[in-house]
């Protein structure tokens, strides 16, 4: 609101910032310089928060207390020196790199980022009613910022629909919508209030709200002719507390936000290979024995196969689901169950529910320890619909259901051989927002902390885990979640519906995640809901599955037909290939993992993260980057024999994955898209490890190592440093690791190659082969040697 004279002053200046009071209004609003790129604008009202602890901010930080942190604990930040300014009516505050220009009458914001030593306006409040600090705005928080035209908004975690969200509205709040519309539904299952902007003159931002009450983002749907183009973020509780992060690319807005979450976790890499799942199996009388024949149908059809995620109706008494119970008509001796699995090298994950139906055996042992979620009274249990009966949900902010969740978890699932844990159902869908939560001996709404309830049954299940088997790295799943599940969990993008549009936009979905700090992630392959997959979707699902970090087929399909790799034998030959071809990707993949875990990178990228300057990668595409190297062009029309694809500007050019054409950069081409294999780009320059052993279902976890060159078409280099460790244990962090490091310098007339191992991890392997492109005459000198040039252009190399 504009105000007839000056409403906020300066009260005081401390190490961390300016602090401004209206004393009218008793209202205290602090800007936080944290790093040179991160402000935080923090309000206050009668010197209280309504929410004295964080559990979304963790910077670089692999996990925090069950009770979250202070949140006015500035610790893990560099608090860097600033400067600022003032006079009648306006302060500037500023670092090398980011300025906030604060006007005093009304407290409207400006900010500016340093490009080449000249302040550039990046972003704005509204100058009309930006906050309702006064209360005149109704309920809960509000702040509305100026929008351009040509503005760029990506990120808001899990949503449906086109990339770049402006235009649309946007609920922020867990909801279970099973068979979702991927274009249309909102919202989902994940509660992420962070977005990041590309303006019209490239500059780049981030907005963060660390706030976990349901929420609305309105990037541009609404027009009011009194204020001009705005958008806005409304929250219907909780604090204004956001913070701005300024980059000059979209990396650098999207791995800080990464690393103010929290780290991502280095599962094991088991978890990276296929996951058989349907609900149609454990729904079955038979189930134990459907179970044993996917394994013989693995091996009869020669499937790679990692693990098995073990859906809820191994709880059930008669048609309803009861978390750890086991059915021991469907599954007489689970030990035996599971040792069965793991001696065909397959791992399993239980399904887990956070909600206990009424008439589950231990309900009445939960309702007397008072540890389920109240109702607004703070009396009993708030009750509550849940699949086919009604239940009550447990309380995660209450010491004794946490401590109670862990015993469970470990008597009746790891105990018995269960390897991971399957959170599932954890949307917390209380309807009543003045349901009552323990908050750890401080009473909270519900409606407040919603997201952090499946935050803290993830971090409960991981420390479950974590403390039966201390040597072995935990690996958990989880649907529902916020900012710093990364810490905990991998996910993927819930219950969707078989279709070609879930196929084509669920590539977005599962992209917008990762441009919002969750990296470890994938999407029911072949569809969840709905009818089954007829035999061409099922396949360029599966080609497109293979290339996300979690890939798992998965059903429940209306006629209880199962999505398995071997549901159609017409197309089972190229299907048993394409499941080869991830195994053999799997040492790409992992190495994707461990930088997301040290560096805050994401695995899957849209392509104009990685070519910003190339204007093309912003229109709405199907394509998108795996890593630094690789560019997917998935399949997603029903009938396309071809896929056309863009080749984004890199300086470099581009080569076919399968056939090494050699293709200029900056071009559209066509490639043939068969079954067997998905259309890949591979930029040039690159050096991509695989796994060249041979792959069957009976050896898919034994390892030799390959990097496949694909030179520089004229003069560079290329320096490439591939992890290894055990995949499976702790030790990494004692020091047992190792990197491959290979480097390739290309000339017009000369190749060299360098591979040298380092670190004190023994390899699986002591040679590895390195293969150049076909077609490539110069002459290739390895670690110092003159090969001269090679017809099959493949070394092999002594470690």
């Amino acid at each position: 609101m504009n105000y007839s004279k000056k409403q906020f002053t300066v009260n005081k200046i401390t190490e961390e910032g300016l602090h401004f009071i209206n004393r009218i209004k008793d209202i205290e609003i602090s800007i936080l310089i944290l790093e040179q790129n991160i402000f935080r604008v923090l309000l206050k009202k009668n010197n209280e928060l309504n929410m004295k602890n964080t559990w979304l901010v963790a910077p670089g930080m692999e996990d925090i207390p069950f009770e979250g942190r202070d949140r006015m604990d500035l610790s893990p930040f560099s608090l860097p020196t600033f400067k600022y300014e003032e006079n009648d009516n306006e302060v500037s505050i500023f670092t090398d790199k980011l300025k906030v220009l604060v006007q005093l009458d009304g407290f409207i914001l400006t900010w500016f980022e340093n490009r080449n030593n000249h302040w550039h306006e990046i972003a704005g409040d509204r100058k009309t009613q930006s906050y309702n600090h006064d209360g005149s705005l109704g309920n809960g928080i509000f702040h509305y910022m100026k929008r351009d035209l040509e503005d760029k908004y990506y990120g808001l975690g899990e949503k449906t629909g086109n990339l770049n969200r402006h235009g649309r509205r946007y609920r922020m709040m867990n909801l279970d919508p099973m068979g979702y519309d991927p274009i249309h539904t909102d919202p989902l299952y994940k509660h992420i209030p962070f977005y990041f902007t590309r303006t019209k003159e490239r500059s780049w931002y981030g907005i963060f709200y660390d706030n976990t009450s349901t929420s609305t983002f309105d990037m541009g749907n609404e027009l009011d002719n009194y204020h001009g183009f705005y958008r806005y973020y409304h929250s219907e509780g909780g604090d204004l507390d956001y913070y701005m992060i300024q980059g000059y690319q979209a990396s650098e807005v999207v791995e800080t936000f990464s690393w103010l979450t929290g780290q991502t976790a280095l599962f094991p890499k088991w978890s990276l290979g296929y996951s058989g799942s349907t609900m149609t199996y454990t729904d079955a009388e038979n189930a134990q024995e459907q179970l044993y024949q996917f394994l013989e149908d693995c091996k009869r059809y020669d499937i790679p196969c990692d693990s098995f995620q073990l859906s809820s109706g191994y709880t059930s008494i008669e048609n309803k689901r009861y978390v750890f119970n086991w059915n021991k008509s469907k599954f007489p001796s689970p030990k035996q169950f599971t040792a069965d699995f793991h001696e065909a090298g397959v791992k399993l994950c239980a399904n887990i529910k956070p909600a206990l139906l009424h008439d589950h055996p231990k309900y009445e042992e939960l309702k007397q320890g008072e540890m389920f979620i109240k109702d607004s009274e703070g009396e009993r249990e708030e009750v509550v619909q849940f699949w086919d009966d009604v239940g009550a949900y447990l309380d995660f902010t209450n010491f004794d259901t946490i401590k109670w969740w862990k015993e469970n978890i470990k008597e009746q699932l790891l105990e018995l051989g269960i390897d991971s844990t399957w959170n599932d159902n954890n949307e917390f869908e209380l309807w009543n927002s003045d349901a009552k939560v323990n908050g750890f001996g401080t009473p909270v709404n519900i409606g407040a902390i919603r997201p952090i309830q499946p935050l803290l049954m993830m971090k409960a299940s991981f420390e479950a885990q974590k403390d039966f088997d201390s040597y072995t790295r935990p690996y958990l799943i989880s649907r529902s979640g916020c900012p710093g599940m990364q810490r905990y969990a991998q996910t993927w993008t819930g219950d969707n519906r078989t279709s070609w549009d879930s196929l084509k936009f669920n590539i977005k979905t599962g992209l917008g995640l990762s441009l919002s700090g969750i990296y470890n992630i994938g999407h029911d392959v072949g569809g969840f809901a709905g009818r089954k997959p007829e035999p061409e979707l099922f396949i360029r699902w599966i080609q497109n599955g293979i290339f996300h970090p979690r890939f798992t087929i998965h059903s429940w399909n209306d006629d209880k037909s199962v999505n398995v790799p071997w549901m159609y034998p017409e197309i089972i030959k190229p299907v048993s290939e394409l499941m080869k071809f991830r195994v053999k990707m799997i040492p790409y993949f992992y190495h994707l993992m461990y930088e997301s875990h040290t560096k805050y990178k994401p695995i899957i990228k849209p392509t104009f993260y990685q070519f910003p300057e190339d204007e093309k990668t912003f229109e709405e595409n199907d394509d998108f980057m795996v890593g630094d190297y690789l560019l997917v062009a998935s399949v997603v029309e029903k009938g396309a024999q071809q896929r056309e694809v863009y080749l984004p500007l890199n300086q470099k050019g581009w080569y076919d994955f399968h056939t090494e054409m050699k293709y200029d950069a900056g071009q559209t081409i066509v490639l043939p898209a068969p079954y067997n294999s998905t259309p890949l780009m591979v930029q040039a320059g690159s050096i991509v490890p695989i796994n060249d052993h041979e792959i069957t279902f009976e050896n898919k976890n034994e390892e030799s190592r390959g990097f496949v060159c694909y030179p520089h078409f004229e003069v560079g280099e290329t320096s490439f440093s591939l992890y290894e460790d055990d995949g499976l244990t702790n030790e990494y962090k004692n020091g047992e690791k190792s990197f491959v490091n290979v480097t390739m310098k290309c000339s017009s007339k000369e190749i060299h190659i360098e591979v040298k191992k380092k670190g004190q991890f023994v390899l699986p392997y002591d040679t590895v082969r390195v293969y150049l492109t076909k077609g490539e005459t110069r002459k290739i000198i390895v670690n110092g040697d003159r090969i001269g040039t090679d017809s099959d252009l493949v070394f092999e190399i002594q470690l």
